[in-house]
């Protein structure tokens, strides 16, 4: 029989509905029956305990809230009856001891990948292009144009032979096959952005750093880059920042500058000519195999529902677990999503200097959202409120989940590359696409995404593997879901064995034997963060 109810750490006084639940049920939990008082939907939180207005409302084993008025036992938790509510944090309160999980049958285990000369390893292998300024983003279209035309499959779009066989009148509808790629061994991307001047310089300096980030990551073989002339983000700038990060590059990096080059079409033959030719030396890249130790492994959250952490982020944290404990590297981002847990993460941050860089940055980030009156309770988006995410506290307990138990290696502010092996903390905000492109500009060679709404992002040079919280949304939206957590809220599986078969399936994607539904789908998201209030 299904469990009905969940009490997900001993000291909560709220469960969470499995199944919907309607007035009148009795549900049986930990030995003793519980009333259902109204309509519950799966997903959304019962009390445990008649609440009186100002208690305190613990779930994951913190504080995510605060009765808003009274609530009986039995009755299901809304934003009418809790406000947001979160523990302050001032510093470490104790010490952290961690066991690692046994890697045994990891230790020996490789995926196959592109060896860099700096020593990291790609799971891809691709030749990027991009702008230093929006106003290169033409060009980089036309580019982008030019190169798929000639390099890349042809795949006609069916919903293309639909609106041709309107126009004519016809059933024209046959889709003819695709041509085989020129080169087999390297992709060639695209990224356009609106930056790289107005706003202020520390917008062009913070974008350079992402940028330098996307070069320097083991995915890319190699980049195009497209200069204006007279931007903020000048070419100077970018090669400092790229310097910055990694004094020895030794990758390709042809950079163009218009102002400097005369027409449009000189600027583009030349780019095309010298771009063609390092593009077939990078085609010579080959996968070789390599250890577990050299994944980075973003995570990420995004669509999220009641169930995510429960099913999905807990198998996540224990991916992470392993990974840390075979040397390799986990991103644990979305700061307004930590909203908390403070106090457990500067914890678990093995330097004092960490922890302290956490808080500062936690701080800070939470005085701009309230300096333009807003808050981090201000990010539950509708969809999180109606799948019964009703706080931010409560989210963000639930996303913390993807960080496993491991020690915290180090924190990073946003643009900052990964130096440390083991969990990474990195400042960005909670937004999906923001966070994901963050993490990737700060080394991710592959990004575990979990979402139990649904949600198409991807990224144009690391795999994004979608993790879907219940089997419902995998049986919905097939085309976007890579991987399905619900034998966990069904009970069928345990997080141990979820995490096995994820690890396996990363191992898989990572030596390019399965193409992500993201890339299937040719979803290329790249937006980076100005800085400004973004939740």
């Amino acid at each position: 029989m299904q469990r009905k109810l969940l009490k997900v750490n001993p000291t909560d006084n709220v469960a969470v509905a499995l199944v919907n639940l309607d007035a009148g049920d009795v549900v049986s939990l930990e030995g003793a029956e519980i009333t259902i008082l109204s309509h519950t939907k799966s997903k959304h939180k019962i009390a445990l305990q008649k609440f009186q207005k100002g208690d305190s409302i613990f779930m994951y084993g913190v504080l995510v809230g605060s009765a808003n008025d009274i609530i009986e036992k039995g009755d299901v938790l809304t934003t009418e009856n809790v406000k947001h509510e979160s523990a302050k944090v001032e510093g470490k309160t104790g010490t952290f001891k961690w066991t690692p999980p046994n890697v045994d049958k990891w230790k020996n285990r490789t995926f196959l990948g592109y060896h860099r000369e700096d020593g990291q390893v790609g799971t891809e292998n691709v030749w990027l292009f991009f702008p230093l300024v929006f106003c290169e983003n033409r060009n980089i279209e036309i580019l982008k144009d030019v190169f798929e035309k000639e390099l890349l499959k042809q795949n006609v779009n069916p919903h293309q032979m639909l609106l041709r066989s309107l126009v004519s009148g016809t059933q024209e509808t046959e889709v003819l096959p695709p041509s085989s790629n020129v080169f087999d061994n390297v992709d060639v991307k695209f990224i356009t952005h609106p930056g790289g001047c107005g706003g202020v310089r520390q917008d062009s300096e913070s974008l350079a750093k992402l940028l330098a980030g996307y070069v320097n990551n083991p995915n890319v073989a190699g980049a195009t880059v497209l200069s204006l002339g007279c931007q903020n983000l000048q070419i100077s700038t970018f090669k400092n920042a790229l310097k910055s990060i990694n004094p020895n590059l030794n990758k390709p990096v042809l950079i163009f500058e218009q102002q400097q080059m005369g027409t449009v079409d000189e600027m583009l033959s030349a780019i095309v000519k010298a771009s063609f030719e390092a593009i077939k030396k990078a085609n010579n890249i080959e996968r070789k195999p390599a250890p577990l130790s050299k994944l980075r492994v973003g995570l990420e959250c995004g669509g999220s529902d009641g169930f995510s952490g429960i099913s999905a982020n807990p198998t996540l944290g224990a991916v992470s677990d392993i990974l840390a404990a075979l040397g390799g590297t986990a991103i644990l981002s979305e700061f307004p999503e930590l909203c908390g847990v403070e106090q457990e993460l500067v914890n678990r941050c093995v330097e004092d200097e960490a922890g302290n860089k956490f808080l500062k940055l936690m701080k800070a980030y939470e005085k701009s959202a309230v300096d333009v009156g807003s808050g981090f309770d201000m990010n539950p988006s509708p969809g999180n409120i109606k799948d019964g995410l009703i706080t931010d506290a409560m989210k963000s307990a639930g996303a913390a989940k993807k960080g496993g138990t491991s020690p915290i290696q180090d924190v990073l502010d946003y643009g900052e590359y990964i130096t440390k092996s083991g969990l990474n903390l990195l400042c960005t905000p909670g937004n999906d696409v923001e966070s994901t492109t963050a993490m990737v500009g700060s080394g991710a060679n592959v990004v575990l995404f979990t979402t139990g709404l649904g949600t198409p992002t991807g990224n144009p040079i690391a795999p994004i593997i979608k993790v879907s919280s219940n089997t419902e949304l995998a049986k919905k939206m097939p085309d976007i879901i890579d991987i399905e957590t619900g034998a966990v809220i069904r009970g069928e599986k345990t997080i141990e064995e979820m995490a096995d078969e994820m690890l396996e399936f990363i191992i898989e994607v990572a030596s390019g034997n399965i193409q992500t539904k993201a890339k299937l789908l040719n979803q290329n998201d790249f937006i980076p963060w100005r800085r400004g209030v973004s939740l």
